[in-house]
């Protein structure tokens, strides 16, 4: 079988939202699968990615709850995102993923910096967005799935959203450029609009993003863009 994708490899600096030029079909065989929903951050990071770097994939959108059977096979954790490679390898954990993909492109075509300080500042921004995914994943399931919640826990997972939160904000407010780290975007631009999107679905009410206007502003630009729009889904709650 194969698949039309979009060349996505001439990324001038002054070029639309998407910072991406398209220059060209190009054929290609079917290769990886992206096994996950788009309504889970983690996995809608890396499909952002694999579109941005004009990698093909066959997308699977199962969920970690009804389709636990169809993932065990390529992944114990049942977990996702998973990746299954175009060898047969498989990847657990969206950061190894893009990790690995940023090994596909060159240098200066990847989305994490190549070059100090803003590589370890990309990967603390990257760092804070996913570990405040989990926060606000561990409270979903909190609130979900136990009869009896505990207020500690709760209580612990909602101060450490909103403490985070305003650690981004400050860290957004000080940049004036286009995107997190410059005038492309970049792999901590995208998480943070795609957990600040899950935040607001599955918890609504919880945070008011007008209290953090520099976030506000990101996440809008980010999901106005085509990718973002084409790599979505509207949040499903676990039966």
């Amino acid at each position: 079988m194969q698949i039309f994708v979009q060349d996505a490899v001439d990324w001038p600096s002054n070029s639309s939202p998407l910072a991406v030029r398209l220059n060209r079909l190009l054929p290609y065989k079917t290769g990886m699968i992206l096994i996950g929903q788009y309504d889970s951050p983690f996995v809608r990071r890396v499909g952002i990615a694999l579109t941005l770097y004009g990698i093909p994939f066959e997308h699977r959108p199962w969920s970690a709850f009804g389709d636990a059977d169809k993932i065990r096979p390529y992944n114990p954790l049942t977990r996702v995102p998973t990746l299954v490679l175009d060898n047969g390898e498989v990847l657990i954990e969206s950061h190894l993923m893009l990790d690995y993909l940023d090994g596909l492109v060159s240098g200066e075509k990847r989305m994490f910096p190549t070059a100090e300080p803003l590589r370890h500042q990309a990967l603390k921004i990257s760092a804070l967005a996913t570990g405040l995914g989990d926060k606000a994943v561990s409270l979903f399931y909190e609130k979900r799935l136990h009869e009896k919640v505990s207020n500690v826990w709760a209580g612990r997972c909602r101060t450490q959203i909103e403490t985070v939160l305003a650690v981004l904000e400050a860290d957004r407010a000080e940049r004036s450029t286009p995107y997190w780290f410059g005038d492309r975007i970049g792999h901590a631009d995208i998480v943070v609009a795609a957990v600040l999107r899950f935040i607001g679905e599955a918890h609504p009410g919880l945070v008011s993003l007008a209290d953090f206007p520099a976030l506000n502003t990101h996440a809008t630009r980010m999901e106005a863009l085509v990718v973002f729009q084409e790599i979505s889904q509207p949040f499903i709650a676990p039966a």
